[in-house]
């Protein structure tokens, strides 16, 4: 029987679910990384995080392109969380496949963005369309995530479209689970691109020590 290929975009949560068995975790302390926040930021950071986001808001006023977001938002919050430093390796348009042993289907797709062996998946979407919400990109991403080698540990992933930042932690096994942080934006009182980089040194810590 030939193997049926699926475009890792047009995936839903429901999807995964009955190809992978994958599940929600609810457990308080199954994703624990995201709440640590590590050491505060210096007032140089806080400053620099306040003229990203000014910069963002501005450009949000026209139609925001994901190569936009790459560049004003997504690469200057790499290079405060030192993933752009040894022994780091950034990758981009990694194409990845996973296979549902049972059903016979191969899943296909490209991330826009692959960091530190594997471990931490950042997906970013245009803002320019409501119609794709943080919401929709999870599944996608969920699934890069899954094709994950190395099951022995858990990977991370974030997706953002400018505005809004959402982490994700993965579990393999034989129901794979997953669970989701707060949903962080831009468009909140205050600046909550402070959080978003504590979290992403954070994570850096856990899969590059």
């Amino acid at each position: 029987m030939t193997a049926k290929t699926i475009a890792a975009h047009t995936l839903k949560l429901h999807d995964l679910k009955s190809r992978f068995h994958l599940q929600k975790s609810e457990a308080a302390d199954f994703f624990e990384e995201w709440l640590d926040r590590g050491e505060n930021l210096s007032a140089a950071e806080q400053t620099t995080l306040d003229r990203l986001q000014r910069n963002y808001l501005y450009l949000l006023e026209y139609p925001v392109m994901e190569s936009i977001v790459k560049m004003v938002v997504l690469s200057p919050l790499l290079d405060l969380a030192g993933f752009y430093e040894p022994p780091i390796r950034v990758e981009g348009e990694v194409n990845i496949q996973v296979s549902a042993e049972d059903e016979g289907e191969t899943i296909q797709g490209s991330i826009d963005v692959l960091v530190v062996q594997r471990s931490l998946w950042i997906t970013v979407i245009e803002a320019k369309n409501s119609e794709f919400s943080i919401t929709k990109a999870i599944p996608q991403t969920l699934a890069y995530m899954l094709a994950e080698p190395n099951s022995g540990r858990s990977t991370f992933g974030l997706v953002l479209n400018g505005s809004e930042f959402l982490f994700l932690k993965l579990v393999q096994g034989d129901s794979p689970q997953y669970a989701t942080s707060n949903l962080f934006s831009m468009l909140n009182r205050g600046n909550d691109l402070y959080p978003v980089l504590q979290i992403l040194r954070s994570l850096k810590q856990t899969i590059a020590p």
